[in-house]
């Protein structure tokens, strides 16, 4: 293959002119921003390895030489504003959190920005390339495990002792004919790709190289491609950004955290501090929302001998116990698989930690419900997306009262969960949102009939339970654990370390 002239724009065709039936045998090469993606800008994803990896005062330096990095890349040369933004985001900073953020956190914000034209064509070719200006360590995660990519050519950075040194190995940042030599260089000893696509002059040599090439319009406005039309659904995702950080949201977000971190220091004291009646309306002076529905059961008589409820929640936060609470209006003590020292300590119910072994935890268990009601949440950690974990039947084998409650949040700025950063913050960054939702809603109890006490299994009901919930929240089932969340996001089976010492990291950063 030669390399042959960059060549007006006019003369390629547009790609919904591209025919994507019968292309299981085709090669197909495609930029990113601008191509496979809608949007034409990396910055976002420079600004959350940024803020993920490094915390707030990294993010700040990106957002204070973005200005530096767009005028090099339109007055002297994409490669030139690629390499500022390369050093400011990558500068110092270790390959393992890199390659960590680049597995857990992109994947989510990649996905939901795939032009719908370009992944036609894309998906159902038999054989994917990628080649794109952006730090291959940074895209590749994204794209060999959920949009398929094959071979993905980006450009090197340059590491030193496990760090990145924020400089860029041989030949340099991959735009313009070192893109083409790249692509050239892959099938030197194969034929010529089928199908090219890129939306910028500085594409047009590689695509040249391939048998049919198709330019994305920049001027056209499109929706991107759901999740359900996905290869593999995203399940699991890590990091503290709710919305995708444009230059504008990144700096609102820098902006908000000064005044968010009391806000959140004094929503918490409120719940912590505050009798249990009153925090309903503590938090909706302080503006979180705590939105009840359904009729919940009146607490359980000792007097009569009568055992307690265990509530069966939906996990979105740590939190979802002292919102049961709040929503009830009294005290629920809640069992917990892994818990900071500090959420135990800030905690205004009573938690109890699970030993995971089977019958030190059932009798214990049976303990607490012959004391009044107790909060559970069968799915082990928390899940972000619309789906429910697998529940874990042990809960469905110790009592036959037993009571749903779909839980569900709204967060518009932070996540308040966390895989890869200290747990002790994840109810400062719920609280951290300006305005945080949390919905409550109590299922019906389940009938007797339907009960181990009325010979179903224990995995039985806790199939049904599931499916109840799922169906309130019109999330999906499934089979996950939190050791699969947990091996997916961090690496590890998800045991909670107390690291105090590095609050203050995880402050400014995950």
């Amino acid at each position: 293959m030669a390399i042959a002239d960059a060549q007006s724009p006019d003369k390629f065709p547009t790609i919904d002119q591209c025919e994507s039936s019968g292309r299981e045998n085709h090669t197909v090469v495609a930029d990113l921003d601008g191509t496979l993606l809608i949007g034409s800008s990396s910055f976002p994803y420079f600004a959350l390895v940024a803020f993920e990896a490094g915390g707030i005062l990294r993010l700040l330096f990106l957002l204070l030489v973005s200005p530096i990095a767009a005028i090099l890349y339109y007055f002297i040369s994409e490669a030139a504003g690629i390499r500022v933004l390369i050093f400011a985001t990558f500068a110092g900073m270790k390959v393992s959190d890199i390659e960590s953020v680049a597995r857990a956190v992109l994947p989510k914000f990649y996905t939901s920005d795939l032009h719908p034209e370009t992944w036609r064509v894309f998906s159902s070719c038999g054989k994917r390339c990628v080649l794109t200006a952006n730090p291959r360590i940074m895209v590749e995660a994204s794209l060999k495990d959920y949009l398929g990519a094959d071979m993905v050519f980006g450009t090197e950075i340059s590491i030193w002792r496990g760090r990145a040194t924020g400089l860029v190995n041989g030949p340099g940042v991959l735009v313009g004919r070192n893109k083409a030599e790249a692509l050239q260089k892959a099938f030197d000893a194969a034929p010529a790709p089928e199908i090219g696509f890129g939306d910028r002059k500085t594409d047009f040599l590689f695509m040249k190289l391939c048998k049919e090439s198709y330019v994305v319009p920049k001027k056209r406005k499109v929706q991107p491609v759901s999740h359900d039309q996905l290869p593999k659904p995203i399940v699991f995702h890590d990091g503290r950004l709710v919305q995708k950080p444009s230059p504008l949201m990144a700096l609102l977000t820098i902006l908000w955290i000064p005044v968010g971190f009391p806000l959140a220091c004094l929503r918490v004291a409120a719940g912590a501090l505050l009798p249990m009646p009153l925090v309903y309306y503590a938090f909706r002076a302080l503006g979180v929302r705590v939105n009840i529905k359904g009729i919940p059961p009146p607490p359980a008589q000792k007097s009569t001998g009568q055992t307690g409820v265990l509530f069966v929640c939906s996990h979105r936060t740590l939190l979802d116990p002292i919102f049961l609470s709040t929503a009830l209006g009294r005290p629920i003590p809640a069992v917990t698989y892994s818990l900071s020292r500090l959420s135990e300590i800030i905690a205004p119910i009573k938690t109890v930690r699970l030993n995971r072994d089977r019958i030190k935890d059932a009798k214990m268990i049976k303990n607490l419900l012959e004391e009044g009601d107790l909060a559970i949440c069968p799915e082990g950690t928390t899940c972000r997306e619309p789906f429910l974990l697998r529940f874990s039947a042990l809960f469905a084998e110790l009592t036959d009262h037993l009571v749903p409650v779909a839980m569900n949040n709204r967060m518009s700025m932070f996540h308040g969960t966390t895989a890869r950063g200290w747990k002790g913050l994840d109810p400062f960054y719920f609280f951290m949102n300006p305005s945080p939702v949390y919905e409550v809603t109590f299922l019906n109890k389940l009938p007797q009939e339907l009960t181990c006490g009325a010979g179903k299994s224990s995995h039985d009901v806790a199939n049904y339970i599931q499916r109840m919930i799922a169906s309130t929240l019109s999330y999906e089932c499934t089979s996950f654990t939190r050791k699969d969340k947990y091996t997916a996001l961090a690496g590890n089976d998800g045991t909670v370390s107390d690291k105090p010492a590095i609050a203050a990291k995880n402050i400014l950063g995950c």
